[in-house]
């Protein structure tokens, strides 16, 4: 490694061998086994946190809704006002 004289940052020198992949069989193993060890670390809810975590996307899905609803009723009577009701 060499550190760059401008920024100061940590670069590899120009000359330094690169290190050997390994090959695909080796890699898709390694892979495989990161998958398994993350899939070790996920934390499931309880039940309780289940319910408590529903009825808030649930609410919020509601809320959601109506804001849509309310905003679709305005922008009708709005286009109702200025333009008039059609065959009238």
């Amino acid at each position: 490694m060499v550190q760059d004289q401008q920024r100061g940052d940590v670069v590899a020198a120009s000359g330094a061998p690169r290190e050997k992949k390994p090959n695909v069989f080796v890699r898709i193993a390694v892979f495989i086994r990161q998958v398994f060890a993350e899939l070790r670390k996920v934390v499931t809810p309880t039940r309780q946190e289940l319910v408590k975590y529903t009825a808030v996307v649930l609410g919020f899905v509601i809320v959601m809704m109506a804001i849509v609803y309310g905003l679709d009723i305005l922008f009708v009577w709005v286009t109702t006002v200025v333009f008039g009701t059609p065959g009238a």
